[in-house]
């Protein structure tokens, strides 16, 4: 079955249409080179340009020896295709790091665009755990309702956030500048789909981290050998859970905002492309980039908890192995918690990691670029 596409003019889809088609539609001007086109059964989307035999200049034969058109076209054939240069994950590393540097004070600010309402938040909360033995009144009504209420911004904030970071990235990598409130104004028509996006990803994610809890509380409430297997095998699918759909929802954002598809289209071709690359070695795969890109940053983020918890740590595993009376140390644990309030050093900590945190953004963005060329280099092999 010859291949089918879908091509989109001025945000409108026309399709499918085969090869011969598409060249009567580039006759009458209907398909430029500059167009989006994607085949009838995936959602990538490329340019038309990138179609085999639709732009391609056509050279004239050239004139040869009878006496040696044969063997050189038998030597020709018999010499392998030139292997396609793939780039290095350190290459990709590296242009995270120029198109973050480049981009700097727009993804400072994207940054602070969830970080501020989420500071104003955890300050408020903050000062009421400080308050001893505070008490039902309007000023700590107020307060929580103020953490709410900004909890609530940082979440509405979000897909605004994440669109932003694809589109800026997206710019820097073609070499183009864009400012922040630029970035803002394409973002703020994404947030439908990335919202409706946010809802069913991080859904999923909390109901596999759920599972998993039910399965840690079953473990402990179980003192037979035949509930230490089961939760063992229920701990097992839960991994396998997790990474099914960590795998599958690796470029879901760059698919929603990037090549502005739907939801559907969106999680579909976030699947194709995290599975594609069959023929490339492992480690030049999108599914392993992703996954060691990820890797580092989680690294990156328990280093920064592990520094901010530290110093309660050191003092917990003190007083453990210095106290006499067990209850004593318990209820002094209990005071502690609830008396522990704002942390300038850790507050420090955790203002760095968000600052940090468009890298991870940006990292996807450019590998998904750079596996989506990837994977038009084998359709065209």
């Amino acid at each position: 079955m010859p291949e089918e596409w879908f091509v989109r003019v001025e945000g409108k889809d026309y399709g499918p249409a085969d090869l011969e088609m598409l060249r009567d539609w580039k006759r009458e001007g209907r398909v430029l080179p500059s167009n989006p086109v994607r085949q009838s059964d995936g959602a990538v989307w490329v340019t038309a340009a990138e179609i085999p035999g639709l732009f391609e200049a056509t050279h004239p034969p050239v004139q040869t020896h009878a006496a040696r058109s044969e063997p050189e076209a038998a030597a020709r054939a018999e010499q392998p295709a030139a292997p396609i240069q793939r780039r290095s994950l350190g290459s990709i590393l590296s242009q995270v790091g120029a198109i973050y540097r480049a981009g700097f004070f727009p993804f400072v600010a994207l940054a602070l665009l969830t970080i501020l309402p989420s500071i104003c938040g955890q300050l408020t909360a903050g000062f009421v755990k400080t308050t001893p033995k505070v008490d039902v009144d309007l000023r700590t009504m107020v307060a929580g309702l103020f953490s709410l209420s900004m909890f609530a911004l940082t979440l509405v904030l979000w897909p605004i956030y994440i669109a932003a970071i694809q589109i800026l990235t997206a710019e820097f990598a073609a070499g183009r500048r864009l400012g922040f409130f630029a970035a803002l104004n394409q973002a703020v028509r994404f947030w439908p789909r990335v919202g409706a996006l946010c809802l069913f990803v991080y859904g999923v994610f909390f109901l596999i981290t759920v599972f998993g809890l039910l399965i840690l509380a079953i473990a402990a409430a179980g003192t037979s050998l035949f509930s230490v297997v089961f939760a063992l095998g229920l701990l097992v699918l839960q991994i396998w859970m997790f990474g099914r759909f960590f795998i599958n929802m690796l470029f879901w954002q760059q698919f929603a905002v990037l090549d502005d598809v739907g939801v559907f289209d969106s999680l579909r071709g976030s699947k194709e492309l995290a599975r594609s690359g069959a023929r490339l070695p492992w480690f030049q795969r999108p599914l392993w980039r992703g996954a060691l890109i990820a890797s580092i940053w989680f690294a990156f983020v328990l280093l920064i908890a592990f520094a901010q918890e530290w110093p309660h740590l050191r003092n917990y595993v003190s007083d453990l192995i210095t106290a006499q009376d067990p209850q004593a140390l318990l209820q002094k644990l209990a005071a502690a918690q609830e008396t522990h309030g704002i942390d300038p050093a850790a507050l420090a900590l955790s203002l760095m990691q968000r600052i940090f945190q468009p890298l991870l953004g940006i990292a996807f963005v450019v590998l998904f670029l750079d596996s989506r060329g990837a994977g038009r280099d084998q359709q065209v092999e």
